[in-house]
């Protein structure tokens, strides 16, 4: 019988690859796609994606490079989640979220996710969703006992609270089999409205919620802190992780305060973040929110369990989009996954169908459906930790924990969130990072698949009944795509209104093997915008003129390689602004020929890279398209 060596050294016979011959077959791949002056460390570097925050995503990572022990799930730092079994045992918690402000519907649509996989609900209530006083009916067949409610009102969380009581109270639930939270976040409410003047009184009434759920429901948990009013304001993964840290922290003060021990406090505390299409910087996030929380939980005396936090994914709103919203099944399984992978403990999947107004029954079938797939078929709870002793994840989760501990910081030295919110300091890092982000969209260098990339202008869009409008007055509240839309929307506008959508002619010059490339461009870009394109081949320019006239365009684009610019560019050009092109563009980078075409008629350029947000908004100007 042969014993196998300890530690399995497969291929031990072979000599060990170091880092240097993994450089230099990247410098000779550089070298093939004309990257000629990259070499070792730079070679390296060549491949390296920028992110958010000063991190990155390197193209190598080895175990010298991962940090220190991550311990072990259950145990602090808690980095590998909050329960030594993971989410093995039931999976994680499947959430819903509604905001029908008719009763009768939400019960109906309340009933149908609980029969169907839901395992607790998260009832918008109050301002934007379901009156208080309507909660008992739609709570009506809940069975109490086995469903866990989560409350989100706004500045009525007591009355909403109250109401739910006296609900456990007449439906003799017992008071330890209770479950939910009740939703008190008077900082999140804060940031969401602008207005400080309840603060200080929302804070103590939430004190004594939490009191009371202590002494009262101790499965209860009085206060969420909602890290999406950050996220929706377009924050940073480090940002709202900062912020979520500054909150906590601050109720914590608050209910110590008010006389709850540190363990009663934290143990009151559930944390609320936002899970993206990114999936491997989602799984960090999650991962380094526990860390991050274990720290000040360390340093604020905490002990046992309340140390360890308890987290509630929901897929990000800022991804979402209204046009060709199908994509966003896509979108919120990746996101999805992130959380579940991350260690989340519940998971909210937002309907495809969110950006459109109150979702139907088929959205949030699919909604709840993808939390079923990937638990009951794709398995992925069964694993503890999936993504723990991946180099890569887990330096990122690194990385990212030292940049929110440095945004949270930032924002103790001004004096709390509650202060770093009045003031304007969260709102204007925040602002500076969604420019940024915005100018990277704009650039489509980070694409939105359907809108920005790939557009189908002869989508329907969906038609729902409006949902109730979202609290505002503090941070804004974006998305990715709005920017785009806005523009798809002036061009419906224009179609309902003279029968035709804003066109654009594209003059592909030459072969399909020579103008594919940049025809297929361009129509890409000039549709998400709206505007409509026709395309017609050939190199005579009295031929593409008489096309270009009858097509009822008043705009060109010319469309091919670069040596089919240098032969017929500036006699096409010529010939379109001839036969009328109130103004021509040209797909690529004019390089040498700039001068020679701009002299035939060319009067602008697109290319890989432009702002395609204010091309396609100076064209729909052009056109007489109304603003």
């Amino acid at each position: 019988m042969t014993v196998q060596p300890e530690g399995l050294p497969l291929a031990a016979e072979f000599p060990d690859a170091t880092r240097e011959q993994w450089q230099r077959l990247v410098e000779g791949v550089l070298r093939k796609s004309g990257v000629q002056d990259a070499s070792g460390v730079q070679a390296e570097e060549a491949l390296t994606t920028k992110l958010q925050d000063g991190l990155s995503a390197r193209p190598l990572y080895t175990a010298e490079e991962a940090p220190a022990d991550a311990g072990l799930p259950g145990f602090a730092p808690y980095l590998r989640g909050g329960r030594p079994h993971g989410s093995a045992v039931n999976g994680w918690d499947v959430r819903q979220r509604h905001a029908d402000p008719d009763a009768a519907r939400a019960n109906e649509a309340v009933l149908a996710d609980l029969e169907n996989g839901v395992t607790s609900l998260w009832l918008t209530v109050g301002d934007g969703g379901l009156p208080v006083a309507a909660l008992p009916t739609a709570l009506q067949g809940v069975y109490l006992d086995l469903a866990s409610v989560v409350l989100d009102a706004g500045a009525e969380f007591r009355p909403a609270a109250e109401q739910l009581f006296a609900l456990l109270a007449e439906r003799a639930v017992p008071s330890d089999v209770a479950s939910g939270n009740l939703g008190a976040d008077p900082l999140g409410l804060l940031a969401r409205t602008g207005d400080d003047s309840a603060t200080t009184a929302q804070l103590a009434e939430a004190a004594d919620l939490a009191a009371h759920c202590g002494r009262t429901y101790p499965n209860v948990r009085a206060l969420a802190v909602d890290a999406l009013v950050f996220h929706d304001a377009g924050a940073s993964a480090a940002q709202e992780l900062g912020a979520s840290l500054a909150a906590g922290v601050a109720y914590l003060r608050a209910l110590t305060a008010a006389g709850l021990t540190v363990d009663e406090a934290a143990g009151q505390l559930e944390f609320r973040y936002a899970a993206t299409e990114d999936q491997f910087l989602g799984i960090a996030k999650f991962r380094a929110a526990r860390r991050l929380w274990a720290r000040v939980a360390e340093v604020s005396g905490v002990t046992g369990p309340a140390a360890a936090q308890r987290q509630h994914a929901v897929t990000s709103s800022v991804m979402m989009t209204a046009r060709d919203p199908w994509v966003n099944m896509l979108r919120t399984t990746v996101a999805c996954l992130a959380a579940g992978v991350g260690g989340a403990d519940a998971v909210t999947v937002q309907p495809f169908d969110a950006e459109a107004g109150l979702s139907d029954a088929f959205a949030r079938r699919i909604a709840r459906n993808t939390q079923a797939i990937l638990l009951e078929e794709s398995n992925l709870a069964k694993v503890i930790d999936p993504a723990g002793g991946s180099w890569y994840v887990e330096t990122l989760t690194d990385e990212l924990a030292g940049a929110a501990w440095a945004f949270f910081q930032e924002i103790e030295r001004a004096g709390g969130l509650r202060e770093a919110l009045v003031s304007g300091l969260v709102g204007e890092r925040i602002a500076a990072t969604w420019a940024e982000r915005t100018a990277r969209l704009a650039k489509r260098r980070e694409p939105v698949t359907g809108v920005s990339e790939f557009p189908n202008l002869g989508e329907q869009p969906l038609v729902r009944e409006p949902a109730p409008a979202r609290r505002g007055g503090g941070l804004p509240q974006v998305r990715r795509a709005e920017a785009y839309e806005a523009l798809r929307d002036r061009s419906d506008a224009h179609l309902a209104a003279a029968g035709t959508r804003p066109k654009i002619f594209l003059a592909s010059i030459g072969t399909a093997a020579a103008h594919t490339a940049r025809t297929t461009f361009a129509a890409n870009l000039f549709q998400a915008g709206g505007i409509e394109t026709t395309s017609v081949e050939g190199t005579d320019p009295a031929a593409l003129a008489e096309a270009f006239a009858a097509s009822g365009a008043t705009v060109a684009c010319l469309c091919s390689g670069d040596a089919q610019y240098a032969e017929h560019g500036e006699a096409v050009a010529r010939a379109l602004k001839t036969a009328g092109a109130a103004k021509v563009l040209l797909a690529g980078r004019p390089g040498e020929l700039r001068e020679a075409l701009e002299r035939a008629g060319v009067d602008a350029y697109v290319f890989a890279g432009c702002n395609a947000v204010e091309v396609l908004t100076s064209l729909l100007d052009e056109i007489g398209v109304a603003r």
